[in-house]
């Protein structure tokens, strides 16, 4: 009776984990398949220790946070004004608890500062030396990302450098693109047209939003695509880990902001280092929002059966990417068969010590 129930209770197992096998897109995997994805985030989130990650990502960035607004405000200064970009910033600027808003704002001032007597060759190694110096961050991001793909890192150390560096550069240009589109929204704004300037103006203001939610998640697929070493997935099936990161981030940052403000006292415990501590905070809260949506992404791929790496369809085994390769029927298949082969040679144990004792008792005299 045993070996009759195993095999349906394993095959009503599978039957479960086949839910959204054939999907092409992650907007084809039906709600339960979503539920079971969303479980396994929570499982994989302890077992990858996504806070940790985090927190170290976090750290790098901390590093970065200064090579990164220099090198945003030199490059938007080749095409622009850098003294717009203090003003551009501040609608991020309020999205960020007010003492790391602070730190923000002195290191932006200070990098628009330095930054209007460089020209010509200065110009092209202080921006070097900047992104160099701000790849801290996307090193730090790079190994969280083959943790959750459950990637080892096999790139060489220049291929490994540069895809850092690429990933820095992408980064600035989108922060530039934000800032010219933050100035071009603000100038829209302070058109007179008449009547309805106040409901223009509020939905220039959404649009604005919008805009930004639309840059950040682009930003962060660019990020999930060419971070881990892996071959990377369709943008497709990036699209739902990207918008939750940026949704995510902003409604923790708002959320922080309010708790510093009105529930958390940092300066009475920490004094003079509470500026810094409050920005680590919500450095390391951005970071697992963004570590979170690559998640989300991970476990989709897994669900489906379907090659969700670029290119053409490619058999499992020959995807280049381990949870594009595996289905999780496939996992479920494997612990079968290895579950048959421990009850096999359970048996055989056994019966062997049942042969060797009554061999025992007959070798015995009557």
């Amino acid at each position: 009776m045993e070996e009759a129930a195993a095999p349906e209770g394993n095959n009503r197992e599978r039957a479960q984990l086949e839910y959204g096998m054939e999907a092409r897109t992650p907007w084809q995997l039906p709600m339960r398949a979503w539920w079971q994805i969303l479980k396994r985030c929570f499982v994989m989130n302890g077992f990858h220790n996504l806070p940790l990650l985090a927190a170290g990502v976090a750290f790098y960035t901390f590093l970065s946070v200064t090579p990164l607004l220099a090198s945003t405000v030199l490059l938007y200064g080749l095409i622009g004004n850098a003294q717009t970009v203090e003003k551009s910033m501040q609608a991020i600027i309020q999205v960020v608890p007010s003492d790391a808003a602070r730190l923000i704002q002195e290191q932006l001032s200070s990098a628009v500062e330095t930054s209007g007597g460089v020209a010509g060759l200065a110009l092209g190694v202080s921006l070097f030396l900047a992104i160099f110096g701000a790849s801290r961050a996307s090193k730090g991001l790079i190994g969280a990302l083959n943790i959750i793909n459950e990637e080892h890192e096999t790139r060489s150390i220049i291929r490994f450098n540069l895809t850092a560096l690429g990933l820095t550069v992408a980064a600035i240009f989108v922060a530039v693109v934000g800032i010219g589109s933050a100035s071009v929204f603000a100038v829209l704004r302070t058109i007179d047209i008449g009547v309805a300037d106040r409901a223009v103006s509020g939905l220039i203001q959404i649009l604005t939003w919008v805009f930004a939610l639309l840059l950040g998640s682009f930003g962060f697929g660019l990020i999930n695509r060419f971070g881990p070493d892996r071959r990377a997935a369709k943008w497709q099936w990036l699209t739902p880990g990207s918008l939750m990161s940026t949704l995510l981030w902003i409604v923790v940052s708002f959320g922080f902001s309010l708790y510093v403000a009105f529930i958390s006292d940092y300066n009475a415990t920490y004094g003079s280092l509470s500026g810094i501590v409050v920005f680590l905070m919500w450095l390391f809260l951005s970071c697992y929002s963004l570590l979170l949506g690559a998640l989300l992404n991970a476990e989709a791929e897994r669900q489906t059966a379907f090659d969700s790496t670029v290119g053409p369809a490619r058999p499992a085994g020959d995807r280049g990417a381990v949870l594009a390769d595996l289905h999780l029927a496939d996992e479920v298949d494997a612990k079968v068969l290895e579950k048959r082969r421990v009850r096999r040679a359970n048996r055989a144990a056994r019966k062997a010590s049942r042969d060797g004792a009554d061999l025992g008792d007959e070798a015995q005299p009557s």
